[in-house]
């Protein structure tokens, strides 16, 4: 055991016992970011082992198309590329027509999940974003969401959206023609509302409100995607408390399917642009720690396309997941940062000692749990899925 070939100080003892099955606290964790060299080491070896227990040697990804159904967006976060202003060059708000195509296209490629992201409620800063959502028929963004993702489940495709906010009643609307929803905590500090931080001037990222958001799609058992993001300016604290707020709302709703570990990539237009990128030893540190506070049995993942290389560190850290690949569509939130190809994927995932499987985005223990996907869904989900509850191959 790894444990037994390092030196024993303070950081492998608390190791030893977290393997064992004891708690993490605040302070533990906030201790083990401090590792160094063999303590470091050890800390991924214990993450690593916590995720075998849980999730054994499957590692997973969802084959998806990226709907951008619209990048206008009254938030105006620091490190963001994908959103515009009405009358900004790349405006885009896609049609109908434009959205039934790209399905199309997707499902013809193998796609199963449609991943709708947008700007948070543009209508309520820019006029003319309503008179256009009404002159297609719709008063509201959500209104038109929950109207292309009806047309999508026509074309084939399972839903996942991530519109941003929502109170109970667009949660409820939305759950009868989603699978899952996310939205990411991305931090809990209120502190990065401030002048000069990443979140000033987004009215949409006070902390409180996002976990409002969470905790009522926990309440309505809707499987939901959250995560934080790392290098914004956040302290190892902040990060820490972001961390141990999703752990307290997954134990007492169990909605939450996935808990994403994303590092922030500098881009030249942003106003971060000269801001320093967290190390990919600072992302595998934070992802071994998210194993230990957020236990074996959760579903943790690292976006491929942000650690190019990296592959075999992140599954050593503890992650299970690879997330969302489009064999269509690129990032649109990291548009520099185009996805593996599923076969090299596949190839590092095996090599590694792990099985690639395909998921939909539903994990296949919220398929199986009772109340966790609506009954219109569920006909279309298990035309879907293999007897584990995996994507059935085609």
């Amino acid at each position: 055991m790894v444990l037994d070939l390092v030196p024993k100080t303070a950081y492998t003892e608390l190791l030893q016992d977290l393997l064992l099955g004891k708690a993490i606290t605040r302070e533990e964790a906030c201790f083990l970011f401090q590792a160094q060299a063999s303590d470091f080491t050890a800390l991924l070896w214990v993450a690593g082992q916590l995720r075998d227990q849980g999730r054994g040697k499957y590692v997973s990804y969802s084959r998806k198309v990226f709907l951008p159904l619209t990048n206008i967006c009254r938030d105006r976060c620091a490190y963001c590329t994908f959103r515009r202003d009405p009358d900004e060059a790349g405006a885009k708000t896609m049609t109908p027509e434009e959205v039934r195509q790209q399905a199309r296209r997707a499902r013809a490629l193998g796609c199963k999940e449609a991943l709708f992201s947008m700007g948070d409620k543009p209508e309520l800063a820019f006029p003319q974003v309503k008179r256009a959502l009404q002159d297609l028929g719709y008063p509201d963004s959500r209104s038109y969401l929950h109207a292309m993702c009806e047309l999508v489940l026509e074309e084939g495709l399972l839903p996942h959206a991530n519109p941003g906010l929502m109170d109970e009643a667009e949660l409820l609307r939305l759950r009868e023609v989603n699978v899952s929803m996310g939205l990411m905590l991305e931090n809990i500090s209120d502190r990065l509302l401030e002048k000069g931080q990443a979140h000033h001037a987004c009215p949409d990222k006070v902390p409180q409100l996002r976990l409002r958001t969470i905790e009522l799609a926990g309440k309505h058992r809707i499987p939901f995607t959250t995560g934080i993001l790392i290098g914004i300016g956040e302290t190892i604290a902040e990060r820490v408390d972001s961390l141990f707020a999703i752990q307290k709302l997954h134990a007492q709703y169990g909605h939450i399917q996935e808990v994403i570990i994303q590092n922030f990539r500098t881009k030249p237009t942003i106003p971060m642009r000269d801001w320093p990128e967290p190390t990919l030893w600072d992302h595998l540190r934070t992802i071994a720690i998210s194993r230990l506070i957020l236990g074996p049995d959760m579903n943790i993942q690292a976006p491929p396309n942000l650690n190019q290389d990296a592959y075999p560190l992140l599954l050593l850290a503890g992650i299970n997941d690879w997330g969302g690949i489009s064999p269509l569509t690129r990032d649109f939130i990291n548009p520099e940062a185009p996805w593996p190809h599923i076969s090299r994927l596949r190839d590092h995932t095996h090599t590694a000692g792990f099985v690639l499987k395909e998921r939909l985005a539903i994990y296949p223990e919220y398929i199986r749990r009772q109340g966790f996907l609506a009954a219109s869904l569920r006909p279309r989900v298990e035309a879907m899925i293999d007897a584990e509850g995996y994507a059935r191959q085609e």
